[in-house]
């Protein structure tokens, strides 16, 4: 950044991820710029507000946006307590964004649509590093802005781009003519949506925890509302990647989420379908049938996307990106989160080397950062972008020195001979004393979930 320190960096979101960019950009005497396609700070949260989270408060804040937040008085929330994103927004995003320093810097109704180097696309080379970036940017009231800065943090998620429901990769045919009978991802079935869901047959699609939440809420709903039908589709052989390891979780709210939804399963409140790969949605007058590539169909009066979500990388075509080719995350990173060999929600710290592309001083960070595996958690964004941070102030030392503290380091089991075929709950410390692995590779720390191999460990 020495050829543009008179330039804004550009962080591209206001999440949680976003935010805290901005306030270690602060300290390190660096001008952010954030644009936020919403019109509030955590506007994708907002969308999940009635959505509790795994993880206490203690690893959800940051600490450079906790010293500006100090600063002007704020108290921290209980460090052990378990908050909705809708407290995630209240009690913390919204304060911060609030703050004069971060307010001043923000812009809302602020939609990114490409990022380039001034005056080159992507085929040149000569004098590229020294470049200020250029930020096109759609604003509130239809006005297109290009925004020159000195440095690019991306931190927009994934929440805007869900995976399809069918198989593939690809949308199921008929899935997007199906549109009206296709809710968004994790709506509020008790609360803002409930008219939607009440007395109505629906269909959750999906094997992860945003299914296992809105399993449960939808079970709720239908103690008030008995004519409620619940139908779950899973294209595994099994549903337990959402069952999970109970006792072996290293978030214990996570591996109760999965109990639950065994024992509504067993209890026949859920009608489950295993097998169920989605190959069309065919939209009828008041309901929408569903078809598994073995021909079975379901009926369904609206149907819940549980399918994950994926990056938006139309934004970055001009960009020179080195990603890895499965997971869209970084290079060196998507191994270690790709979801087919990897399933414990762990990985080792990882800072601006692990997240550097070809043009120099862009970053994708927080869940953006790692493309298409759901295993992402907080604290690791916050780590990432004091790194970034760093880096981009010209501290090297402090970018390459990069740690997690959290409660637990985990050994996963993966089919890449990282590690040995332990229980995945036991610390790193134990696996190397025990000899069990000559080397263990990597070192990976965070929250088990009690399981191992991802999907190749499955039988489907």
């Amino acid at each position: 950044m020495d050829s543009a320190r008179n330039l804004p960096v550009a962080v591209i979101g206001a999440g949680p991820i976003g935010l805290a960019a901005a306030a270690h950009l602060l300290e390190r005497g660096l001008e952010p710029l954030i644009l936020e396609a919403g019109t509030t700070a955590g506007a994708a949260i907002e969308r999940w507000r009635h959505i509790r989270l795994f993880s206490p408060w203690r690893f959800n804040t940051d600490a450079a946006a906790v010293r500006l937040l100090e600063a002007a008085g704020w108290e921290a929330p209980r460090p052990t307590a378990l908050p909705y994103g809708g407290e995630l927004i209240d009690n913390y995003l919204a304060p911060l964004a609030a703050l004069p320093q971060i307010s001043s810097r923000l812009q809302t109704g602020a939609r990114v649509t490409a990022i380039t180097r001034q005056g080159l696309d992507k085929t040149h080379i000569k004098g590229r590093d020294t470049t200020p970036f250029v930020v096109r940017v759609e604003h509130a009231g239809g006005e297109t802005r290009d925004h020159t800065v000195a440095a690019v943090i991306d931190a927009s998620g994934t929440w805007s781009t869900r995976n399809p429901l069918g198989t593939s990769g690809l949308p199921a045919i008929g899935e997007e003519a199906a549109g009206d009978r296709i809710s968004a991802p994790l709506p509020d079935v008790t609360g803002r949506d409930r008219a939607a869901f009440a007395g109505r047959r629906v269909l959750v699609v999906g094997a992860g925890h945003s299914a296992a939440n809105t399993l449960i809420n939808l079970a709720d709903l239908a103690k008030e509302e008995p004519d409620t039908r619940i139908l779950w589709a899973v294209r595994g052989a099994t549903a337990d990647k959402v069952y999970g390891g109970g006792d072996l979780d290293g978030l214990p709210a996570r591996g109760q989420l999965g109990g639950r939804v065994r024992r509504l399963v067993e209890a026949g409140k859920i009608e489950l379908h295993t097998g169920f790969g989605i190959s069309s949605i065919k939209s009828l007058d008041s309901s929408a049938t569903v078809g598994a590539v073995d021909g079975r169909t379901l009926d369904a009066d609206v149907v819940v996307p549980c399918t994950g979500f994926r990056p938006d990388l139309d934004i970055l075509r001009e960009l020179r990106l080195n990603l890895d080719p499965a997971v869209e995350a970084p290079m060196e990173l998507g191994p270690l989160i790709d979801p087919e060999f990897h399933s414990c929600g762990t990985v080792p710290p990882h800072g601006a080397k692990l997240l550097a592309h070809p043009d120099k001083d862009f970053y994708i960070v927080g869940m953006k950062s790692y493309g298409r595996a759901p295993t992402f958690l907080l604290a690791t964004g916050y780590e990432q972008v004091r790194s970034v941070a760093a880096a981009l102030a010209g501290d090297h030392e402090s970018a390459d020195t990069v740690h997690l503290e959290l409660p637990e380091t985990g050994v996963c089991s993966t089919d890449a001979g990282t590690s040995c075929d332990v229980p995945v709950s036991a610390v790193a410390a134990e696996a190397s004393e025990s000899g069990c692995c000559a080397a263990p590779e990597p070192v990976l720390v965070g929250f088990p979930t009690g399981l191992a191999h991802g999907r190749s460990g499955t039988s489907n």
